[in-house]
């Protein structure tokens, strides 16, 4: 692709961002659905990403494609969840690039980011609906992704990039999809070697952070996986349920 086409296609990114959906999120949709999915269609007060019926009569799957935190989607689940089935879909972006644009939509570079995502990254999410993630009717998918964020020098961003705002997020491949559909997918994130009682820092030495660990903790003390078991001096012990 020319460095024209290159500029015209971000351009036309930029654009559609600001009208309308993100680029992430409409790729996405186009990437998860399947034939005979409808999009867009509203049930209740909601507008649905993805409306999936079954020929067998199973009851609909509603699906949503969330981009950003889960905060933005608590009211929707609360409502939804008590009478459909509800999957969230949620990309985390294994890989990124940086592509900078002045605001006229020129190219000023691109780069790799160091930042690496990875599965772990749901808890961080999860902990904003603690009270939803024990429901019969959530389920989540991971999807690990290659993504390009468009970095706009406008001058209107965080302070913390220099003022640069962050236009879009433009996906560029699937790289996995993890269904974490039950309880039991939950527990590939428990390392088989960690012994019963563990604690967040027994966690940590597996290869977790320890801001991870209790972010996982946390979510599987609601989900039933782990209970507490006691303290050892200042931290809590946890065995599988």
């Amino acid at each position: 692709m020319t460095k024209t086409n290159r500029c015209r296609e971000v351009k036309e990114s930029f654009s559609i961002g600001i009208r309308n959906e993100k680029s992430l999120h409409a790729a996405m949709k186009e990437w998860y659905a399947l034939p005979g999915d409808q999009f867009e269609v509203k049930v209740d007060n909601f507008f649905i990403d993805i409306l999936r019926t079954f020929p067998d009569g199973e009851a609909p799957l509603l699906i949503e494609i969330q981009t950003g935190n889960f905060t933005a989607i608590r009211h929707k689940l609360l409502d939804l969840l008590p009478k459909y089935q509800v999957r969230l879909v949620y990309p985390i972006p294994q890989e990124k690039w940086i592509l900078r644009i002045t605001p006229e939509g020129e190219i000023k570079s691109r780069r790799k980011s160091p930042k690496t995502g990875t599965a772990m990254d749901i808890f961080r999410e999860l902990v904003r609906i603690p009270g939803l993630i024990a429901d019969a009717n959530f389920t989540i998918e991971v999807v690990l992704t290659r993504e390009e964020h468009i970095w706009c020098e406008d001058g209107k961003g965080s302070w913390r990039r220099g003022g640069v705002s962050i236009k879009d997020r433009r996906l560029l491949e699937v790289v996995e999809r993890i269904p974490l559909f039950t309880k039991n997918d939950f527990q590939r994130f428990l390392p088989l070697e960690i012994k019963n009682p563990f604690s967040n820092k027994d966690l940590a030495a597996c290869g977790y952070t320890l801001y991870q660990a209790r972010k996982m903790t946390y979510c599987f003390r609601k989900m039933g996986i782990i209970k507490e078991a006691g303290k050892h001096r200042n931290e809590l012990l946890f065995v599988r349920n």
